[in-house]
């Protein structure tokens, strides 16, 4: 069933409808998965094929999809069952085709249509037959995006169970970590705890990495056993009902060098400027530059990032950013509801040394509050 009641959907429907007469269209044809799941519910990977969830001016919403989610439609969302509609599939379908059958039976074929193109839900090639069937699309992909930013207070509800998860996962994977100990039961124990706490899988993989692996932001199956003396870097999120908290630490095993020390003091300033940074009405570009100033002020200019955070929401496969992103010169306007990822990462590749701080915090109206109950301290194994 859906995970909101009706008086949220409905409140989020009429959002919806007023955002698309704003833009002066007839319909916005809804590609990104995040739209169906924020607007309906509608909750499947099945985006990885064609389908369009289409809502009018009107407030009118239907969805094409396959039949293997025909089901999933009916069990997820608030949809009935004549809003729901599968394209038939053989050799030679179109779907696009189909879809715009669905707008001529809707009656807005032949008006003021916007859809959404940056988005994993719509692959080039079912875009190229998108565009086939209907030339005159207008790009709108930022539409629904916008309204996703800032999260009601049921939202923040789903964001406060991810980062209690994203708590439990760190102390799991703290419980293994020591010298002699494989990466893989450990990345087992921080999602297991996930599982436990009744989460979900996160929107990509963890990433976890030891020894060199310690300097990649990305994931990456090496499965060492860790040495009486390295270094782990995890960037993990727990996840519950698609809603994400993401955590991201560098664990010392061994003893912690003057460098490391100097590094993870610094992440931690970094850190703590930039949630000083964070104010409603101010641009996301003054939080990245306090992240860099910091940074800089240490000599660590050429180990940090050209990013240092980024939105965290209801999110699919496959990364669990929902963007906006904090980096230099970002204009966009910081809001009281949203909730951000912010890590500082640092990874020298002269010293070979990695030192990462990073939580989910809730954007107030009067600063930021850390979802996280976890210490900011060093960490050492």
């Amino acid at each position: 069933m859906p995970n909101f009641d009706l008086t949220e959907y409905h409140a989020r429907q009429a959002k919806a409808q007023a955002a698309i007469e704003g833009a002066g269209l007839d319909a916005m044809l809804l590609f990104a998965p995040e739209s169906h799941y924020w607007l309906t519910g509608y909750d499947t990977f099945g985006f990885a094929m064609f389908q369009c969830m289409v809502m009018t001016a009107k407030g009118e919403i239907h969805l094409l999809t396959r039949m293997p989610d025909l089901r999933q439609a009916q069990l997820t969302s608030m949809l009935s069952d004549d809003q729901i509609h599968v394209w038939p599939q053989y050799e030679g379908s179109n779907p696009a085709e189909h879809l715009l059958a669905l707008l001529q039976d809707m009656g807005v074929a032949q008006g003021k249509l916007g859809f959404e193109s940056d988005t994993s839900g719509l692959t080039d090639f079912n875009g190229q037959l998108l565009r086939g069937a209907m030339p005159h699309l207008l790009d709108h992909s930022d539409l629904f995006r916008a309204l996703r930013r800032v999260k009601s207070p049921a939202e923040i509800e789903m964001h406060r169970k991810a980062a209690k998860l994203s708590d439990d996962a760190m102390d799991a994977g703290l419980a293994k970590t020591r010298a002699g100990a494989f990466e893989g039961d450990i990345l087992a124990a921080m999602q297991g705890a996930v599982f436990e706490g009744g989460g979900d899988y996160a929107g990509n993989e963890f990433i976890l990495g030891s020894g060199p692996g310690a300097l990649l932001c990305r994931y990456y199956s090496g499965r060492r056993y860790l040495e009486t003396q390295d270094q782990m870097t995890w960037e993990w999120a727990g996840a519950y009902a698609r809603y994400h908290a993401a955590m991201m630490r560098t664990v010392v095993i061994g003893s912690a060098s003057d460098t490391q020390k100097r590094m993870h003091a610094a992440s931690v300033e970094a850190l703590e400027a930039c949630e000083a940074a964070m104010t409603p009405g101010d641009p996301m570009g003054n939080v990245y530059a306090a992240h860099a100033k910091v940074f800089d002020k240490h000599g660590l200019q050429d180990a940090r990032m050209q990013a240092c955070g980024y939105a965290m929401g209801a999110v699919y496969n496959p990364i669990w950013v929902e963007f906006p992103m904090f980096y230099e010169g970002n204009p966009l306007i910081m809001q009281a509801g949203q909730v951000f990822f912010m890590h500082m990462i640092l990874m020298d590749s002269d010293t070979g040394l990695a030192m990462c701080t990073g939580h989910s915090v809730l954007v107030t109206d009067t600063g930021v509050e850390r979802l996280s109950r976890q210490p900011l301290d060093l960490l050492v194994r």
